[in-house]
């Protein structure tokens, strides 16, 4: 393997800051269907969602029908999983999910969405290293949020959740989403880092045998850190800051 000739970004807490959004939303989405889905016999209610842990280990990275079906393991709780016709509501798998797209899409029309400060200067000294840029998301909001931020043009090829469902491609941590976003660079992924905040999308790159895989640790979390290399992260940083000299810094061999 030789030197890095392309990044696949995730979207979610890497380019754009929507993570606290999202947890918060996930955390409307749960804690107001605990009522239904209390005990029938003993009426104890499930364990409230953790906007911090649930949503690291549960569904941060995951698209939204498997992020509901790993907080349903984990609560021990038994709903069908329904179609992706059913309506926002508590009854279904598929339910839950669309009531999570329902209030966090009307938390985007209400507050926007912000672009975190060391991205913009990232992607323009990568363009000027001439290193090919990708994003990569398993939400289908990616699209539409990174042209709100005036960010795509940044990108060579973007890779959503809408093409994740038309090409049948697995969640993370399978790996099949960044390498789909690597081969429309037109590199492999022994010639492309990924950069992850989550810790299965870490565990995606380490898995697609990426050149580099970077965990962001934006909050300075040292169990953070530690948990992201223990995935598979090569290098932890605290941001996008310093990422262009790590590539520039890249030769032969990852050891």
């Amino acid at each position: 393997m030789g030197a890095v000739r392309a990044v696949v970004f995730d979207t979610d807490g890497v380019l754009l800051a929507t993570a606290a959004r999202h947890a918060a939303a996930w955390k409307e989405t749960f804690d107001g269907c605990l009522a239904a889905w209390q005990h029938p016999d003993t009426g104890e209610r499930p364990r409230p969602f953790d906007a911090v842990r649930d949503y690291r280990e549960l569904v941060d990275g995951r698209s939204r029908l498997d992020g509901v079906r790993a907080f349903l393991t984990a609560r021990g709780i038994d709903l069908p999983d329904g179609t992706a016709q059913d309506p926002p509501g508590c009854g279904s798998a598929h339910a839950v999910a669309a009531r999570k797209e329902q209030i966090f899409s009307a938390m985007v029309r209400a507050e926007g969405v912000e672009v975190f400060d060391d991205v913009r200067p990232a992607l323009l000294r990568l363009r000027e290293m001439k290193v090919g840029c990708a994003a990569a998301s398993a939400s289908r909001h990616a699209r539409s949020l990174l042209a709100s931020a005036d960010l795509t043009g940044f990108f060579g090829a973007l890779v959503d959740g809408t093409d994740a469902d038309a090409l049948a491609l697995p969640g993370k941590p399978a790996p099949a989403l960044f390498l789909e976003a690597a081969d429309r660079l037109g590199a492999g992924p022994g010639h492309t880092a990924l950069v992850e905040d989550a810790l299965v999308g870490v565990d995606a790159g380490r898995r697609g045998r990426f050149r580099l895989v970077v965990g962001i640790d934006r909050d300075g979390d040292p169990q953070t850190a530690d948990a992201l290399r223990a995935h598979g992260a090569h290098l932890v940083l605290p941001g996008l800051g310093g990422l262009p000299a790590a590539l520039a810094a890249l030769g032969g061999d990852r050891p």
